[in-house]
């Protein structure tokens, strides 16, 4: 301790001493540590100076300028740019070197430091990331500097404590230096000593404290941006007496309560910007107002709830009001149509019903609307839009208007519309062409009807995003008219198009993004494309040809499918280091999958199912690291799956089924951590599956599994089975639809798909839920028991183990299923009784235990009772509804035997002889034989001849 204060007093001493020796300067000394300061740092290349405007809530830039490059110790130092000086003394008062292009470090021996007259110091937008440390010497200012400013400056590392010692600041700005940080003692400490400031802006800065008590009551901007602040906002906050700009905003673990009552702040506020504070309890408390001063009111992502305050319409100077991502519910209220000032309105991302009302016409200022994602509905008032004359933004997105547009809105200055996804109709207005400003337009997901000519957007010399897809139009080209040349993303699917668009052959063509997906268009893709677009989705089209005019040096996104490209896949495949999305599905694609060297590390999808591809899977495929899905399904490809596929460690869907694979169980994958999805049906895999396994865990999130129609023998895969933890852990009762994680790419989203035999029937699942969890290993030649452990897979949707020969009983344990909706288990050898316990599977759609040797009574009860015979057909030992065969317990005589006998033929339906039939036509003759040896029924012979068999005959014939 005592070491610790001599060292404190050792420190103490040499600053005063400092102190005390830069305090004699003479003026002519300053001037030479001016132009040192100056030659220490070097001139940058020129760039904007950016800053922000609370009144505008917006950024402005300004070009930068070298205030120094014409300081010279020939000229009087008092006029030189950036310096002030006193006119009494000529001491060196304030230097303001905002945004003069210096660059290099700044150094405890800096002369800087030596003006210690300086009462206004500004350093900002600056790069001083060459200073070892944010530099402690600026605490040598102590004795009058009011007014710091280094906001912007690159300096990085602990804000010295000495910045605490400036107790004659007024501002203090430190703003936008992102690798600077205060310790929770240093900042406590600046709060607690300058309490004469004013301005108190540290955004960015990264501050590990609690948000302070106390504040100087003096304060007047209040500035604590994304500092990483934490806790409870204290509500002395909100009654700071001089306060007129609060911005605490993007502080998401501070939460808060609004104040109820009348605010100290109300009479001086005039920007409040808190947006992601969580303000936890309750919503917008009608004291909001009071603030009659306000400007600037930002609560977006704050958690609040319940409707919009009537007292809000109070706020007569509002300019910009966002609420948007909260929870706010109800009406737009009446009294919003007061705020004559309000330029800006966003209330994007809520609740809110209801129509606009025409109220709001009332706001001729505004120039910005967002209400996108909330659940307006009716038309969008004429009356809004012909007194809302300054409207340029309009965003309408994702709600519930109807009816058609009306015609005011195109006389408005517009920029931007924005009415994807709703419900309006009737015909794209033509006086569109008249909105020579406007930059986006997006018209998608609507119910316009119409028949446009591109002649209509050809005059919008300004459109860069033009989207017109999913509605009821027809869009045509009736001449070589050609699309505006800035356009640089064009969504036209589902718009029965015949014909790409047409460019100039002069124009450079700006596109990147290009959605022509499910139209009419036929022929070979266009030169034009082959320019630099990142995005190009032309599936569901009649195009034809080969691939090797695409851009594959630019390509990101590229979706092909369905269509009918020939021609084999281009080796230039292996060049596009940016493709991420790659889908040529359903084409006619021909020839080897290409061995590529490791350019395509950004890929993430591998789908070309459906086409005539063949050969071997190369290893070199495992060299794209980031593949998270790879669906060669419907090809013709050989040979054995490469061992190098262990290394896909973000592999999610690997779909190789329908193919001429001829391998054992490629048990390369089961240490693979993140593979859901495993289809390898109708391939000629074969052998047993490894009872044991290396893993501890193997296919840890593994969700389905389909292995049908092979040759694999043996047990069933035990050790998978048992270990299925993704099909064992989870809520079984939920039921929010869930997907694969998609592929989001842009504005675009790519979402695996795959096909499954569900319940009987082959379905195409576009998007696959993370509750669609299935085990098919149907059609092979697996034998043994069916383990109870099955028992323990309680998200099991799906379960097929039909056509193999599996002995034994059923396992009762399978009545734990409570989430199983198909289970089949036909066409195996199992006996005994159908457990009780599996009519406690409330969820149970489809049961097929048909062609097996059941005996005993069918369980009743739940979904038991809404099955029918063809569930059962083939188990001559079974008994009970829905079968015609009774269940008796006494002996009976001959007589009814043979009343037992019609019983049982009279529940012999046409489509229970058909499934009999697909059990086995022989096994039945030969059944039918015994039974004439034996002396059964005397009619039971032309029954055979005469019905069933004759029936046979005519489904055989039918069937050919």
């Amino acid at each position: 301790m005592r070491n610790f204060i001599n060292s404190f007093l050792v420190i103490i001493v040499i600053l005063i001493f400092q102190h005390l020796l830069v305090a004699s300067l003479s003026p002519i000394e300053q001037k030479t540590a001016l132009f040192q300061f100056k030659q220490s740092l070097n001139i940058a290349t020129p760039r904007n100076c950016s800053y922000f405007n609370y009144s505008f809530s917006s950024f402005y830039e300004i070009p930068s300028h070298p205030k120094t490059l014409n300081w010279s110790m020939s000229t009087d130092y008092c006029t030189w740019e950036g310096v002030s000086c006193d006119h009494n003394t000529g001491d060196v008062i304030g230097l303001d070197l905002s945004c003069s292009q210096l660059e290099g470090p700044i150094l405890p021996n800096s002369t800087l430091f030596q003006l210690s007259h300086l009462q206004f110091l500004n350093l900002s937008q600056n790069d001083f990331s060459l200073s070892n440390e944010f530099p402690r010497e600026f605490g040598f200012f102590a004795t009058g500097l009011t007014h710091l400013n280094l906001s912007i400056t690159r300096l990085s590392g602990n804000v010295p404590s000495e910045i605490s010692h400036l107790h004659k600041l007024v501002s203090l700005d430190l703003s936008r230096n992102f690798d600077a940080r205060f310790e929770d003692s240093v900042f406590k400490s600046l709060v607690q000593n300058l309490t004469l400031l004013r301005v108190l802006n540290l955004d960015g800065v990264k501050i590990s404290s609690v948000v302070p008590m106390k504040l100087a009551t003096s304060l007047k901007v209040l500035i604590l941006f994304n500092t990483g602040l934490y806790g409870v906002l204290p509500q002395e906050v909100f009654h700071l007496p001089n306060l007129e700009i609060l911005d605490l905003s993007y502080n998401f673990n501070i939460t808060g309560i609004l104040p109820k009552v009348k605010w100290g702040s109300s009479a001086s506020l005039q920007h409040l910007v808190l947006l992601g504070i969580n303000f936890h309890h309750g919503g917008i408390p009608d004291s909001i107002g009071f603030l009659d001063s306000l400007a600037t009111l930002s609560l977006a992502a704050c958690n609040l709830s319940g409707p919009i305050p009537r007292s809000i319409g109070n706020l007569g100077q509002l300019a910009y009001l966002n609420l948007q991502s909260n929870n706010l519910n109800g009406p737009i209220p009446k009294s919003m149509g007061n705020l004559g000032q309000l330029t800006c309105l966003i209330l994007s991302d809520n609740n809110l019903n209801g129509p606009i009302l025409t109220s709001l016409a009332n706001l001729t200022n505004l120039t910005i609307l967002f209400i996108s994602s909330n659940n307006f509905t009716g038309t969008f008032p004429s009356s809004f839009a012909a007194h809302s004359t300054k409207l340029s933004l309009i965003h309408l997105r994702d709600n519930g208007f109807t009816g058609p547009l009306p015609p005011e809105l195109f006389d408005l200055p517009l920029e931007i519309i924005n009415v994807r996804n709703n419900s309006l109709s009737g015909p794209i207005p033509q006086l569109l062409h008249q909105l020579v400003s406007l930059t986006s337009l997006d018209f998608s997901l609507n119910n316009f009807s119409d028949v446009l000519d591109f002649n209509m957007f050809s005059r919008l010399e300004s459109l860069g995003y033009l989207d017109l897809s999913h509605n009821s139009l027809t869009v045509r080209n009736t001449s070589m008219v050609t699309l505006p040349h800035k356009l640089y993303q064009l969504g036209l699917s589902s718009c029965n198009t015949k014909e790409f668009p047409h460019f100039s052959r002069d124009t450079e063509i700006s596109l990147d993004w290009v959605d022509l997906s499910n139209n009419d268009i036929n022929g070979e893709i266009p030169q034009w494309i082959g320019s630099a677009v990142s995005y190009l989705n032309l599936s569901q089209n009649m195009l034809t040809g080969g691939l090797e005019q695409l851009p594959w040096n630019s390509i990101e996104y590229l979706d092909l499918r369905s269509n009918k490209l020939n021609g084999s896949l281009p080796t230039l495949i292996c060049n596009s280091s940016s493709l991420e999305i790659l889908n040529l599905s359903n084409n006619s694609l021909t020839g080897v999958l290409p061995v590529c060297g490791t350019n395509l590390t950004r890929l993430s999808v591998f789908d070309l199912r459906m086409n005539n591809i063949q050969g071997n899977i190369p290893e070199t495929l495992s060299n794209f690291r980031n593949l998270q899905t790879i669906n060669l399904n419907g090809n013709r490809l050989e040979g054995r799956i490469p061992s190098s596929f262990a290394e896909f460690d973000s592999l999610q869907v690997l779909d190789l089924g329908n193919n001429q694979i001829n391998d054992t169980f490629p048990e390369c994958l089961e240490a693979l951590p993140s593979l859901q999805v495993l289809v390898l049906k109708s391939n000629k895999f074969h052998g047993l599956i490894n009872k044991s396994s290396k893993m501890e865990h193997p296919f840890p999130r593994l969700r389905i599994m389909d292995l049908s129609y092979n040759e694999f023998s043996g047990p069933l895969p035990a050790t998978y089975i048992q270990n299925f933890e993704a099909m064992m852990i989870g809520d079984v009762n939920e039921r929010k639809a869930t997907y694969i994680e998609p592929h989001i790419f842009s504005n675009a989203i790519y979402s695996d798909s795959t096909i499954l035999i569900v319940k009987g029937v082959e379905i195409e699942f576009v998007r696959i839920l993370t509750v669609l969890t299935t085990i098919d290993l149907a059609r092979n030649n697996f034998e043994g028991e069916i383990p109870e452990y099955i028992g323990k897979l309680l998200l099991l949707r799906y379960l097929n183990l039909s056509h193999n020969h599996l002995t034994g009983h059923i396992p009762s344990s399978i009545g734990n299923l409570s989430m199983l909706e198909s289970l089949d288990l036909s066409s195996n050898q199992l006996e005994g009784e159908i457990p009780r316990q599996l009519t406690s599977i409330y969820s149970l759609a489809r049961l097929n235990m048909s062609c097996n040797q059941l005996r005993g009574h069918i369980p009743e009860g739940s979904q038991f009772n809404t099955f029918e015979n063809d569930s059962y057909v083939g188990n001559l030992g079974l008994c009970g509804h829905p079968l015609s065969k009774k269940c008796e317990i006494n002996t009976r005589n001959q007589e009814e035997d043979d009343e037992d006998d019609d019983n049982f033929f009279s529940g012999f339906t046409w489509e229970a002889v058909v499934i009999g039939y697909g059990c086995g036509v022989v096994p039945a003759f030969v059944a039918g034989y015994l039974m004439l040896l034996a002396g059964k029924p005397k009619w039971f012979a032309g029954i055979i001849a005469r019905e069933l068999g004759l029936k046979i005959r005519r489904m055989e014939i039918k069937w050919r």
